[in-house]
């Protein structure tokens, strides 16, 4: 008996698929996409009330700092920041953030503005609308639950035909 659960577990063991392997180091990677870049300024601080703040500066221009505290609800944590970079056409990129109970709040100049509310309604909205109403009004009103809010209940009995 232990010999076939022996024998068993070690199927399983051969059985599970090699073909994973740990990615290639990146020196030996031939894509010409990626470039090395030099930390510049790589600034962290942690404290133990579970404030953190954090400056980050790359040789190519990408800057990152951010800070937090639990002081949102139920300790969670509150975060503002920002990020900056160059765009490939070479447009400076700047984000400015906060993240807390309201979820993650970018602003820039560059990120799509949705129109003001309340926009201004089409007119073949304002018409048909208009037209249902005085559907409505035609409608001979026979049911009483329509009047009084009531509800009637399905009747229970059932005929066969």
């Amino acid at each position: 008996m232990k010999f076939v659960i022996l024998a068993a577990l070690a199927s399983v063991a051969f059985g599970v698929p090699q073909g994973y392997s740990a990615p290639a180091p990146r020196s030996s990677v031939r894509d010409d996409s990626f470039e090395d870049v030099a930390i510049l300024r790589d600034d962290r601080v942690h404290e133990d009330d579970g404030r953190y703040n954090f400056d980050i500066e790359a040789e190519n221009g990408i800057r990152a700092s951010e800070s937090g505290s639990p002081n949102g609800p139920a300790g969670a944590i509150t975060s503002a920041g920002e990020y900056s970079y160059t765009a490939p056409d070479g447009t400076d990129v700047v984000v400015r953030y906060v993240a807390d109970e309201n979820g993650f709040q970018p602003q820039s100049d560059l990120l799509p503005v949705a129109p003001e509310f309340p926009h201004p309604i089409p007119q073949f909205v304002l018409d048909q609308i208009a037209f249902a109403a005085e559907e409505d009004a035609r409608r001979p009103r026979t049911d009483s639950f329509e009047r009084s809010g009531s509800v009637r209940a399905p009747s229970t009995s059932y005929q066969r035909p």
